[in-house]
């Protein structure tokens, strides 16, 4: 395949030696806060792991981990800023008895993932200083690779079914009049993406719940316990109202992995990280809303994804004030006060 035709625009202007932007320091950030997360996750998973094509990936998205770390961390230094503090050996304790099933590995695998693919696709596109677009360029093909094998893995031992088959259309057709209705008259069935979106929100609740499920079993404090059964009702509920559209049209979904999860009450990772985590999992929802929403084009499904994002964020608040209240929340970069 020929790429595109090059434009001659001269000498780069971009260089290790112009300030990193705001996007740039944003997603940097984020980066390494996420993988130093990740990075404590993966370790006490491979503790427990038997599985040998399991063990395999983990190890591979371990050592993901620590390259994006490594690279963030060589391009703060040499700004001389600051390192995130992140997540470390304080957050986890490996020696902790096994949470999850090997299988749950890999479904939590493509879920970080997908996380990951999305903080750097996004981050392409806004980056301009070589080093650092040649870092999120790396980071998601890299991760896309990581997809690849994470994708064959569920394939090969029956984890997963694919997205739901639907006709092939015989010609191409224009949109009616009752195209957006969802409550009265004539209810189109749902389009393509529609059920894309509803068979991807499914995917990644179900992930969701079994972790927020053994997140409650074994977190120490109590208000942040009672948070997470909050958590994991709320996320029950919003599958099931996914699951029935998906039925309603006869088609299947991803099911619950909740077996998935040991019956230990022993925390193998700190209260901080744990409440970090369903935070960053719970943002990433509304993300995964906002895509839903934008190619959806039914009033029903509008309004089911409007109230999904009410209580989420609803959510989200709780857990973020819990983090304030105990000095958890590392603060992102912020622009100048010129107010003050």
């Amino acid at each position: 395949m020929k790429t595109i035709k090059p434009i001659k625009v001269g000498t780069a202007k971009t260089s290790i030696h112009e300030k990193l932007t705001s996007a740039e320091i944003g997603k940097l950030w984020a980066t390494y806060t996420g993988n130093s997360m990740s990075k404590c996750i993966l370790s006490y998973y491979l503790q427990h792991v038997e599985d040998e094509e399991i063990k395999t990936l983990l190890e591979n998205a371990l050592k993901l981990c620590k390259e994006f770390m490594n690279s963030t961390k060589e391009i703060f230094e040499k700004e001389d800023f600051p390192i995130p503090k992140g997540f470390g050996k304080e957050d986890v304790n490996i020696g902790a008895p096994r949470l999850f099933e090997d299988a749950f590995y890999v479904h939590y695998l493509k879920y970080a993932a997908k996380a990951g693919i999305s903080i750097y696709s996004v981050a392409v596109p806004l980056v301009y200083r070589k080093d650092v677009k040649e870092f999120f360029v790396y980071a998601m093909e890299a991760t896309m690779d990581l997809m690849d094998q994470i994708k064959e893995l569920l394939m090969k031992k029956g984890l997963i079914i694919k997205p739901p088959i639907i006709p092939i259309p015989d010609k191409v057709e224009f949109a009616q009049q009752d195209f957006l209705h969802g409550f009265l008259g004539h209810v189109r069935p749902l389009h393509a993406l529609e059920i894309a979106h509803f068979y991807d929100n499914i995917e990644n609740n179900v992930t969701s719940k079994a972790l927020i499920m053994a997140f409650a079993q074994v977190a120490k404090d109590e208000k942040i316990r009672e948070l997470f059964v909050r958590g994991r009702n709320l996320t029950a509920t919003t599958i099931e109202h996914y699951m029935k559209m998906l039925s309603n049209e006869s088609l299947p979904a991803p099911s619950f992995i909740d077996d998935l999860v040991t019956t230990a009450s022993f925390a193998p990772f700190s209260d901080k990280l744990m409440l970090f985590h369903k935070v960053d999992m719970f943002s990433m929802k509304i993300r995964a809303f906002g895509n839903s929403v934008a190619v959806n084009g039914r009033r029903d499904v509008g309004l089911l994804y409007g109230k999904s994002l009410v209580k989420i964020s609803a959510f989200i608040e709780s857990a973020a004030t819990i983090m304030i209240e105990k000095g958890w929340m590392e603060q992102p970069p912020l622009a100048a006060d010129r107010k003050g």
